[in-house]
């Protein structure tokens, strides 16, 4: 198996994976309301808003490290296959 092989499985593996995180975000964002609660009974709700929004903000992190990684062997596979044809040729 040559190298552009292996950095296209790491590649779709790794795509794939934000593929999911991305998917995973939309389904928490849509249950975020945009609501502001004020009654002291409604508690629970605001609560659970606040978990779900905790959620959103520490998948940011993990998103945007996955969105570099990927564009980063997106680019290295480009660069290893102009080598190979420079070398090629």
């Amino acid at each position: 198996m040559n190298p552009l092989d292996m950095l296209f499985i790491a590649w779709g593996a790794i795509t794939a994976l934000l593929i999911c995180v991305l998917i995973y975000r939309s389904a928490l964002s849509t249950r975020e309301g945009d609501q502001i609660f004020l009654d002291a009974s409604e508690n629970t709700m605001a609560n659970e808003q606040r978990a779900i929004v905790a959620r959103l903000q520490k998948l940011s992190t993990p998103i945007t490290a996955l969105a570099a990684i990927s564009g980063a062997l997106l680019l290295a596979m480009a660069g290893f296959w102009l080598y190979q044809g420079y070398k090629s040729f």
